[in-house]
């Protein structure tokens, strides 16, 4: 017997897969948002979805005006997850609002629940390519996130960072 709730999450995954492979055209982008809509997500006018992009589950996600999300972004939503205006999110970057829970006495890890914090990013944002942005973070406005890099801890505003974990490396002009 098939369980229907499996068949569902599956389903629904494979349907989220296809739309968002299609091209970033216009009226696409338009049916993209209109799909995280109807899983609780908010998301502002005119955001860009590259193609390739996973977005799991949708709900407690916050997409402001001109986000423009790159090819084989990740991000995973059920923490929370908002993206301020004008922001710029970088190839295959990994946005996770969620980790595994480790348990304690050394119990399974397999079925222990999640941890979850709300990520922040500001506006005007800019995040490189092959970024991992951890749960409970928040990017101050402005600031700029070196490619590669790993952000376990906030960033000011108007900040340049990089490197693993991420550091400041300078102020903005």
């Amino acid at each position: 017997m098939i369980n229907m709730r499996s068949f569902l999450v599956v389903s629904y995954e494979a349907l989220q897969f296809f739309l968002f492979c299609l091209p970033r055209y216009k009226f696409l982008n338009k049916v993209k948002a209109f799909f995280l809509r109807l899983n609780g997500s908010i998301v502002g006018r005119r955001v860009v979805f590259y193609p390739g992009i996973w977005i799991a589950p949708g709900r407690k996600l916050v997409l402001e005006d001109d986000v423009d999300i790159a090819l084989g972004v990740l991000i995973t939503s059920s923490g929370g997850v908002e993206i301020g205006a004008r922001s710029l999110i970088g190839y295959r970057a990994q946005i996770i609002s969620a980790n595994h829970k480790i348990p304690k006495n050394r119990g399974r890890i397999f079925g222990s629940g999640h941890d979850k914090a709300k990520v922040t990013i500001g506006r005007d944002v800019w995040i490189g390519a092959n970024c991992v942005i951890l749960p409970g973070v928040t990017i101050g406005e402005g600031a700029v996130v070196a490619a590669g890099s790993v952000v376990n801890k906030d960033i000011e505003p108007y900040t340049i960072v990089g490197g693993i974990p991420a550091k400041k490396l300078k102020d903005r002009d």
